[in-house]
């Protein structure tokens, strides 16, 4: 009899919108969907549906992705960003949106977004894009705390991420 194996890491998610469907969609993607590019780690998604509530959940922990709605009814992807961009381990924001055209592509990523997510969501969009932000954050913070202790193998952390 085989045994059921527990991920070796646990990784919160924090999504941000008022569209219960769209957390519900998340929750569903995310919970049945394993990540080629992350075994061994499982996503656990925490929902909000607004910009006070998520604001204050991420100055109690520690959240290392979030997924925000672009139009939050009284505030926008921006505030909250604006907000969480000041904590002293900001978490990767990933914006979602009905209307993902080319403007807010552009806006988000130059402002420090990690990525756009376009609704309704694709599966396989959700999965690849989470899991290269837990990746890539993974790997800059690594490389950063090898950095901090004088490690030989790591000269300059960004390069390390090159591909």
């Amino acid at each position: 009899m085989k045994k059921a194996t527990q991920p070796e890491t646990i990784v919160p998610i924090l999504s941000v919108g008022g569209a219960e469907e769209d957390q519900t969609a998340l929750s569903e993607i995310l919970s049945r969907s394993a990540s080629p590019l992350c075994p061994g780690s499982e996503f656990s998604l925490q929902t909000t549906s607004n910009l006070t509530s998520a604001l204050a959940g991420l100055r109690q922990q520690t959240v290392p992705i979030v997924i925000c709605e672009s139009d939050l009814g009284v505030a926008t992807w921006r505030e909250l960003w604006a907000q969480v961009a000041q904590l002293p381990d900001p978490p990767f924001l990933i914006v979602t949106s009905r209307l993902a055209d080319e403007y807010l592509w552009a806006e988000a990523l130059n402002l420090g977004a990690y990525d756009v997510l376009a609704k309704p969501f694709h599966p396989a969009e959700v999965i690849r894009s989470v899991s290269q932000a837990w990746l890539y954050r993974s790997h800059r913070r690594t490389n950063r705390s090898l950095a901090a202790v004088g490690h030989a193998g790591v000269l300059n952390p960004e390069s390390a991420l090159a591909v």
